[in-house]
C-alpha cells in the first residue's frame, strides 16, 4: 500500500469509531489509549447489584441523554452502545454517512449472544407475571441476539444486508471476515462492520459462575462497548471516484476452532495460511494485538504469534488492562488500537499487523493489515 494506496479489489479500512470504556466516539478512544489510561471504576451497588464491585463501563451512558428520548423507551443497553457507535461513525465525515448508508451499505455486527440482561428479563416476566404472562412485547425484540443490529440498521438508513454473527471474543474477526465476503462477491460496496458488548447485572453473574480459575487464571474486570469499522472494495466498483485516504489493507482473516484445550496448533494454522495468502513474511510484521486470554490459552497465544513472527521484532499492543474484558467487542477494540498507534507512527507505514483471538470456547482466528501509517 505504497503511498497511500491499497492493491486493486482488496477491501480497505477507511473510517472506525469506538464507544468503549475510555468514552463515546473515536476521540475518547484514541486519547485514553495514548495515555494508557485505566478505566475501571467502581459501581453502584443499587443499580447494578453486581457479582463484583468494579468494572469498565462507558461513562456517563445514559440512552435519553445520548439519542434523544423518541424511540429509546424499550431500547435496552447493548442495542444503544451500537446505535450510538454507528451514529458517531457516520457523523465523523460527511463522506461516511454518503457512502454508508443507502441500499448497498451492509452492517455485519458481531456479538456473544446479544442482551443476556434482556433475555433474562423477558424470560423472568414470562414465569412470574399475572397470567395470562403479562409480558411488555416492546420488550420482547430486545430478547433477540440480532436486535442490536437491526435496530441500527432502521435508525441509520442502512438498507443493504443486515448480518449478526455470534463468537464472542472472536466475534469481531468473524464479522471482519464475513464483511470481506460481502464485498469480494459483490452483495454490498461499503459495510459497517464490528462488534458489541454490554455491561449487566446478568452478564457479570454468567461470567462469575463461568469463570474456571483452576485453568484461566485471575479474571480481568469485565468492560463494555462496541467497535466499528467502515470496510469498502477499492478500485473498480468503488463507491466515488474522490481518493479517499486508507488506514488500512485488509490482507487476510482466517478463523479456526481449538479442540481439547489445543489454541497453539489451531491458531499456528490460521496464521500460517493467513500469512501464506496474504504473501507476508514474518519480517514485515510491525504490531502484534493479541486477545491476552487468560490462563494456559493465553500462553498458548503468545506462543504461537512468536512462532509465527519469528525473525520479526514487532511492538506489542495491549489493553485489556486498560479496558477489560469487553467480550464479543474485544477484537473490534484490538483492530481499532492498532490504527491508533499506526496514525502517529511513521514506522507503520506499509508495515503489517497482525490481531489475534482465542475465546474461551474454542474460537481463534487472526487478521493481517498493512497499514497507511500517518496521514
Amino acid at each position: 500500500m505504497s503511498g497511500g494506496t491499497a492493491l486493486v479489489n482488496r477491501p480497505v479500512i477507511t473510517a472506525w469509531s469506538a464507544v468503549s470504556p475510555f468514552g463515546i466516539g473515536r476521540a475518547a478512544f484514541t486519547e485514553g489509549i495514548r495515555e494508557r489510561r485505566p478505566a475501571a471504576a467502581g459501581l453502584d451497588d443499587e443499580r447494578w447489584q453486581a457479582a463484583g464491585d468494579r468494572a469498565c463501563l462507558v461513562p456517563d451512558f445514559d440512552l435519553r441523554t445520548v439519542l434523544g428520548k423518541k424511540g429509546v423507551r424499550s431500547m435496552d443497553r447493548v442495542t444503544g452502545l451500537a446505535v450510538t457507535t454507528v451514529a458517531r461513525l457516520l457523523d465523523d465525515a460527511p463522506r461516511n454517512r454518503w457512502v454508508a448508508t443507502g441500499e448497498d451499505a451492509a452492517l455485519v455486527l458481531g456479538t456473544t449472544t446479544g442482551s443476556v440482561q434482556s433475555q433474562m428479563d423477558f424470560t423472568r416476566d414470562s414465569l412470574t407475571e399475572e397470567k395470562p404472562y403479562l409480558v411488555d412485547p416492546a420488550r420482547f425484540p430486545n430478547a433477540v441476539m440480532n436486535c442490536a443490529a437491526g435496530q441500527s440498521a432502521i435508525w441509520h438508513q442502512l438498507k443493504g444486508p443486515n448480518t449478526t454473527i455470534a463468537g464472542g471474543h472472536a466475534a469481531g474477526l468473524y464479522a471482519l471476515n464475513y464483511a470481506r465476503r460481502l464485498l469480494t462477491f459483490g452483495r454490498a460496496r461499503t459495510v459497517l462492520c464490528g462488534a458489541v458488548e454490554e455491561f449487566s447485572h446478568a452478564r457479570s453473574w454468567l461470567e462469575r459462575h463461568a469463570h474456571r480459575p483452576d485453568t484461566e487464571g485471575p479474571a480481568q474486570l469485565p468492560g463494555e462497548g462496541c467497535g466499528l469499522l467502515l470496510v469498502e472494495q477499492r478500485g473498480p466498483g468503488a463507491r466515488d471516484d474522490a481518493e479517499q485516504p486508507v488506514l488500512a489493507e485488509i490482507l487476510a482473516v482466517e478463523m479456526g476452532i481449538a479442540l481439547d484445550g489445543g489454541v497453539r496448533p489451531a491458531l499456528a494454522t490460521c496464521l500460517r495460511r493467513a500469512l501464506g495468502r496474504a504473501g507476508v513474511r514474518p519480517e514485515e510484521i510491525w504490531a502484534v494485538s493479541t486477545s491476552e486470554a487468560p490462563g494456559p490459552s493465553g500462553e498458548q497465544e503468545r506462543a504461537a504469534v512468536a512462532e509465527a513472527a519469528e525473525g520479526a521484532d514487532p511492538v506489542h499492543l495491549t489493553q485489556a488492562a486498560l479496558i477489560g474484558d469487553t467480550g464479543a467487542a474485544a477484537a473490534a477494540f484490538q483492530i481499532a488500537g492498532v490504527l491508533v498507534h499506526a496514525e502517529t507512527t511513521p514506522e507503520a507505514a506499509d508495515r503489517v499487523a497482525l490481531v489475534t483471538s482465542v475465546d474461551r470456547d474454542g474460537a481463534v482466528g487472526c487478521a493481517l493489515l498493512r497499514l497507511a501509517g500517518p496521514r
